[in-house]
């Protein structure tokens, strides 16, 4: 590897994402764990252009911004899931418009056939449904605020020798009597 073509390498780990550097192909192959077939395929058939630079011609690079290889990657990891291409253009298509600081607060979620963008454990959308919401539960947080709240009301224990439901008063109730005895 020549001096020439480190900086720009090690940029993309120690910058991240800075809009004035762009990387080349060999780079953003490397990083996205994807083939030059591939990069070169989906670059041609519009599913992640290089924003920098495109290709003119015989001899010309092509530049990635940060932006472009998160999406590579991206597309990369959806493929690996089992998702199919087309399915991954709409997804894509959807996640277009958003910044680099957008795409790093919501976490991409798959059943193998449709792709879900989640921004929070409450907000879940369906980004090949149109974008349409769909009903979520976040149960480790209902699972919290359960056990914060249910200790202040009324409970029943279920005595060990008899297996009958007993009220928390008259529970204590025998206690006591038990304990005079």
């Amino acid at each position: 590897m020549s001096d020439a073509t480190r900086p720009v390498q090690e940029a993309l780990f120690d910058l991240g994402p800075d809009e004035e550097v762009g990387y080349r192909v060999p780079t953003a192959c490397q990083v996205a764990n994807i083939t030059y077939r591939q990069l070169d395929y989906w670059a041609r058939t519009k599913l992640v252009v290089p924003s920098i630079r495109s290709a003119r011609g015989s001899g010309s690079q092509r530049l990635y911004s940060f932006k472009d290889i998160l999406v590579l990657k991206i597309v990369k990891g959806l493929l690996d899931t089992g998702i199919s291409l087309q399915n991954i253009r709409q997804a894509v298509e959807k996640l277009r418009d958003l910044g680099v600081d957008d795409l790093a607060t919501i976490t991409l979620v798959s059943d193998g056939t449709t792709v879900y963008e989640c921004r929070s454990s409450e907000e879940v959308i369906d980004l090949l449904g149109g974008g349409q919401g769909v009903f979520g539960i976040a149960v480790p947080g209902i699972m919290k605020e359960l056990t914060g709240t249910i200790s202040a009301f009324p409970h029943e224990r279920i005595e060990e020798d008899s297996a009958t439901i007993v009220g928390a008063d008259e529970l204590a109730a025998r206690r006591r009597r038990r304990n005079i005895s």
